[in-house]
């Protein structure tokens, strides 16, 4: 298993997770959805990989991207490190590994 596939799943389980914890917290029905639909657009770039399709690393590339810039105005307009901080840190990461997959 490439590490972008560990990329691609691990950041969408944390996609997930951090969409959960933003709805108990805050009643966020909005960090639901977009936490649950970012995962599994993720998870299923990740399995798509496995599978030896190469669309699902684009798919894992660009949702990924898109969560980064999410999560730069987040911190832009917060200043708070956690949750959108981390997970631009953890989302340049991921990406980093996955574009370096497609070079």
């Amino acid at each position: 298993m490439n590490p972008s596939i560990i990329a691609a799943i691990a950041y969408g389980i944390l996609a997930l997770v951090g969409g959960i914890i933003g709805y108990v917290q805050a009643q966020s029905k909005a960090s639901l959805a977009s936490g649950s639909i970012s995962s599994l657009l993720l998870i299923l770039g990740g399995v798509m990989q496995l599978q030896g399709q190469a669309w699902g690393l684009i798919l894992a590339s660009v949702v990924t991207a898109v969560l980064v810039i999410v999560f730069v105005i987040r911190f832009a307009k917060t200043r708070k490190f956690m949750p959108a901080g981390l997970m631009v840190v953890l989302g340049l990461v991921a990406l980093g590994v996955m574009v370096n997959q497609l070079v």
